[in-house]
């Protein structure tokens, strides 16, 4: 087996390049399967037979995709190494009926997704994009990535108290966008522009999962431009290194001892719960899949699951410089001090000891320095794909990411170096 390529500050720039390009989860998976067929892999459909045969192949199911290798000599109880993501980050989407407005303003009507730090979405040039679905079932993406809607705040003339008492947004009457005036607002309108600006014709939407998203693009910061901001790094930082540690595995040739894999979730950041989140049977579906074109018998799929390790990758927590006091005071994660292992007694995270040791021998290989986190122990801990993955499928599973500030704002940071080495981790741990 050839040597897979180590990634850099290149590996950076590309991801850049990846957040701005895909504002939603549909426009994530679609960027990521590009990427994969560039890699030689080839999508498959759910409703096809499936054969055998090596190389890479993979599945999209809405805002999810799972890809995995089959190298040459694999058998039907060849075990799988996984590494699991999310597409989707918090945000504001729009509802059944988007058409609204009120004393001359024309607004877009919003339900929040997740749990989005509010104040980061106020005063910033919004677009919107996701996907439309046509009379005839098929799915159309859209992406109108230039300032359309605003969620104008309140001037602190006519709101004192903010000095005193802090920012109290309703998240029903105060975040609802503007995106234009005039008093005749008809239902139609939003949906209407969007067939007009994607070139679909008039009345043949009739279904959509629309999401707005910050058009800033991401860039670098700091005086040495050490730090990336950014949108939607939680989580598609993860995606974006699952998806070039895979294809570079994929393309360093055979004699790997294990079935490398992506699995990219959708709603994770709501739970979970649906037919592409990581508590839905798409994962254990492919895998299961996987082993029986090969020949293999329900033993088999025992066996393979067994051995069968997932790196549950997603952003966590830096030590915050101006909240230093809501961190653990023995574990202080730093932005370019390399990819954090996450750890919760209490199996908010999926890490235990064995786990850890396999971590720990991935970032060796990968000669890649990595830190641990764990949640200070007076406040909650929050929680990933991995408790889910390890108790659906009775897979191994170990959390890991990469420590950023301003998580859930819709506009995150993270350092430069931070990126390239969770990828060069994922290459190590994908080897097997």
């Amino acid at each position: 087996m050839s040597e897979p390529p180590r990634f850099d500050r290149g590996h950076t720039d590309d991801l850049m390049s990846f957040l701005a390009a895909s504002p939603s989860p549909y426009h994530a998976v679609a960027n990521t399967a590009e990427r994969l067929e560039k890699a030689g892999f080839r999508q498959v459909a759910e409703t096809d037979a499936w054969d055998g045969s090596s190389g890479g192949k993979y599945v999209l199911r809405g805002g999810a995709i799972v890809a995995w290798y089959v190298p040459e000599g694999a058998v039907p109880h060849t075990p799988f190494r996984i590494v699991g993501a999310h597409t989707d980050s918090p945000n504001l989407r729009v509802k059944p009926l988007p058409d609204s407005g009120a004393h001359g303003w024309r607004q877009v009507a919003v339900e929040i997704y997740g749990g989005p730090l509010l104040n980061s979405w106020l005063d910033r040039d919004l677009g919107l994009a996701g996907r439309l679905t046509l009379r005839d079932g098929t799915t159309r993406l859209v992406n109108v990535d230039r300032p359309l809607l605003r969620v104008p705040q309140l001037a602190i003339h006519l709101d004192r108290s903010v000095s005193a008492e802090g920012l109290k947004l309703d998240k029903q009457r105060h975040l609802q966008p503007i995106w234009g005036l005039g008093d005749d607002v008809r239902d139609g309108d939003l949906i209407a522009f969007l067939e007009e600006t994607s070139g679909i014709a008039a009345g043949e939407v009739t279904g959509w999962d629309l999401m707005v998203h910050s058009v800033e693009a991401p860039a670098y910061l700091g005086r040495d431009k050490e730090l990336v901001a950014g949108p939607r790094m939680d989580n598609l930082l993860s995606v974006h290194a699952g998806a070039a540690a895979l294809a570079a595995v994929a393309g360093s040739g055979a004699g790997l001892p294990c079935i490398p894999v992506l699995a990219a979730f959708d709603h994770e950041e709501n739970g979970s719960q649906s037919d592409t989140g990581a508590d839905g049977p798409l994962l254990g579906s492919v895998l299961e899949r996987s082993v029986f074109a090969r020949g293999g018998s329900y033993e088999d799929r025992a066996r393979a699951f067994a051995a069968t390790v997932c790196l549950s990758s997603d952003t966590g927590h830096a030590v915050h410089p101006n909240y230093a006091e809501r961190h653990d005071p023995t574990h202080h994660p730093r932005v370019n001090g390399g990819p954090i292992l996450k750890v919760n007694v209490n199996n908010r995270y999926a890490t235990d000891g064995s786990g850890r040791a396999v971590w720990a021998a991935a970032c060796e290989k990968a000669d890649v320095p990595f830190q641990s986190f764990v949640s200070n122990n007076s406040m909650p801990c929050g929680t990933t794909i991995g408790p889910i993955t390890a108790a659906r499928h009775g897979i191994k599973t170990v959390d890991i990411g990469v420590a950023i500030l301003s998580m859930h704002s819709a506009r995150e940071l993270c350092g430069t170096d931070d990126p390239h080495l969770l990828a060069n981790s994922l290459v190590a741990f994908l080897e097997g």
